[in-house]
């Protein structure tokens, strides 16, 4: 045991410190690593987003679509906050600044904190009659509440504060690219200590069997409520991320199609599994620029390939992605976290099963 320990702690650490080696690489030629930087910036931001989610769906049991509306209501609130006070007047030039808010401006952090805390206080409001249904009627109805966030966020009658159809841009972005990966850390660090507390474990025998819960002591609503805005404000934080990352938003950016890949992730992941959350993220905005040369005419002498043009980057991934889900039905890491000892059983298991295929 204590030498598996040591073997654990000297490979975590090799391997930390590639990683960072590899990070300032990136960051100090930042110039010709552009799209790795914004690839890596992205993962960290819908990693954030998905393990708030699977906090809520995988360790609760509680299926809900609103991502997007809470991501909406981080992000406009990061963004309306960070925007600097000499450019508002260029960004709202249609209808104005409301007067109150002209002159108020907040560091990035305190402000992503903040678009967390609006996003847990509308999920403390909406929480109340929708948690009281289950399974695909909790879906719809907060699907249709992240609708009715969006449709407010543009309506006319906030246009002094949200700029209603023209969005919000100059929005400070990161200093550099191990700012959003900080803040990720950081938020998943702190669902994850929540997971492996007394209320995650409380969450997760909602999950199991809530009548078995409520037998137990563990009041239903009360859970359910906990595990809701948590993780509503770690969505709006992820928001308020993207819209540090974007520099520019508006309500289209947060589209049901936001929620849909956020899901994605947690599917592929792995549902109940944190890290599979976070390999998800990376794999799935990854995938996507990696194959982004499928969409660009080959042609290879005088021969042209009639299948390379645009279009076919998302037909080939939506293949590997049902390759995937069809080998791994329960995700990538299924239930389980990251650790040297299940890397190495997974070697030693296929290891196995190759002996037994051949006997």
């Amino acid at each position: 045991m204590k030498k598996n320990k040591v073997r654990d702690t000297v490979l975590t650490l090799i391997v930390l410190a590639a990683v960072a080696a590899l990070l300032a690489y990136y960051q100090m030629n930042s110039r010709q690593h552009s799209y790795a930087i914004s690839i890596i910036e992205r993962s960290a931001i819908y990693a954030v987003g998905a393990v708030a989610m699977n906090l809520l769906t995988g360790f609760t049991g509680l299926f809900s679509l609103g991502q997007a509306g809470f991501m909406a209501l981080g992000a406009y609130v990061t963004g309306i906050l960070t925007i600097p006070v000499a450019s508002r007047q260029s960004v709202y030039y249609m209808n104005g600044i409301a007067p109150w808010l002209e002159n108020i401006h907040l560091p990035m952090i305190p402000a992503m904190l903040l678009g967390g805390l609006v996003a847990a206080g509308a999920a403390a409001l909406i929480g109340i009659p929708v948690l009281r249904l289950k399974s695909d009627y909790l879906a719809i109805a907060t699907l249709g509440f992240s609708e009715i966030i969006r449709a407010l966020l543009a309506a006319p009658q906030l246009d002094t504060i949200t700029n209603g159809s023209y969005g919000l841009n100059n929005i400070a972005g990161f200093k550099n690219m191990f700012q959003p990966l900080a803040i990720a850390a950081v938020c998943i660090a702190v669902m994850l200590l929540l997971i492996n507390s007394s209320y995650g474990r409380a969450f997760k025998a909602i999950r199991d069997d809530e009548v078995a819960a409520e037998a137990m002591g563990v009041n239903l609503f009360k859970h359910k409520e906990l595990a809701f805005v948590i993780s509503s404000f770690f969505t709006g934080v992820s928001g308020g991320m993207l819209a540090c990352y974007m520099r520019s938003i508006d309500t289209k950016t947060f589209q049901v199609t936001l929620t849909y890949n956020v899901l994605l992730i947690v599917v592929l992941g792995g549902i109940g599994s944190v890290t599979g959350s976070v390999i998800g993220s990376i794999l799935i905005n990854g995938g996507q620029e990696w194959l982004r040369f499928l969409d660009t005419p080959l042609t290879i002498g005088s021969v042209s390939i009639p299948l390379f043009r645009p279009g076919f980057r998302m037909v080939v991934y939506s293949i590997l992605l049902m390759v995937v889900v069809l080998f791994w039905r329960s995700g990538i890491m299924g239930t389980n976290e990251f650790s040297w000892e299940w890397f190495f059983g997974l070697f030693s298991r296929k290891k196995k099963a190759g002996k037994e295929g051949e006997a």
